[in-house]
C-alpha cells in the first residue's frame, strides 16, 4: 500500500462503468478498495446519460464512502490500480470516453489539494448530476471546502440537464 498519514480521514468517491457487465465492474471496484481503507456506505445504482462524449452506452454510476489512512496521491495511485486491474488505461482511452470502470475522488475530508495529478475537491462534482445524485443519497449534509455548499445545495442549484435515473433496487 502506500504512505499513510497516521489519521483516518473520510473520502467520497464516484465509480461509474459503461462497457460489458457495468454492474459486475462496480462491485468488483468497491470489492477491491478495501485494499485501500474500509469501504463505507455506498449509495443505490443510477444509470446516467454520457456527458459531453456523448456517442457512446449509458454508464453505471454510485457514490461511495471510504475510511482511509492514505496519502491523497497514495489513494490515486491504489485507484489507478484497480481500474487497471479491471482493463481500464486512462492514456489509451478518449477523455470522458466508454470505459470498463472509473473511480473519482470527490472529497477528502476537508482536504483541498491543487497537484498535476490529482485535485480535491474534484473539479468538476459541483457542475454534474450523475455524481451529486448518488453522493447526495449518502452525503446530502456533505459541505465543499471552497464552496461552503452541501452537497444537496449542489444538486438543487444544477439547471436540468442528462438523465440520470435509479437503477434496479439491489443494493451493492
Amino acid at each position: 500500500m502506500g504512505k499513510t498519514t497516521g489519521e483516518h480521514r473520510l473520502a467520497h468517491l464516484s465509480l461509474g462503468s459503461n462497457l460489458s457487465e457495468r454492474e459486475r465492474h462496480i462491485k468488483e471496484a468497491l470489492r477491491q478498495l478495501e485494499r485501500l481503507g474500509c469501504v463505507g456506505t455506498v449509495s443505490s445504482l443510477y444509470e446516467t446519460e454520457p456527458v459531453e462524449y456523448i456517442q457512446q452506452p449509458w454508464f453505471l454510476n454510485c457514490a461511495a464512502e471510504l475510511e482511509t489512512g492514505l496519502e491523497p496521491l497514495d489513494l490515486l495511485a491504489g485507484i489507478l490500480e484497480i481500474e487497471k486491474s479491471q482493463g481500464r488505461m486512462r492514456s489509451d482511452s478518449p477523455p470522458k470516453g466508454p470505459r470498463t470502470i472509473d473511480i473519482d475522488i470527490l472529497l477528502l475530508a476537508d482536504t483541498i489539494l491543487k497537484s498535476p495529478d490529482l485535485t480535491i475537491p474534484h473539479p468538476a462534482m459541483q457542475y454534474r448530476r450523475f455524481v451529486l445524485e448518488p453522493l447526495a443519497e449518502i452525503a446530502p449534509d456533505v459541505r465543499h471546502p471552497l464552496l461552503q455548499l452541501t452537497v444537496r445545495e449542489m444538486l438543487e442549484a444544477l439547471a436540468p440537464g442528462p438523465s440520470v435515473r435509479r437503477y434496479g433496487s439491489q443494493e451493492l
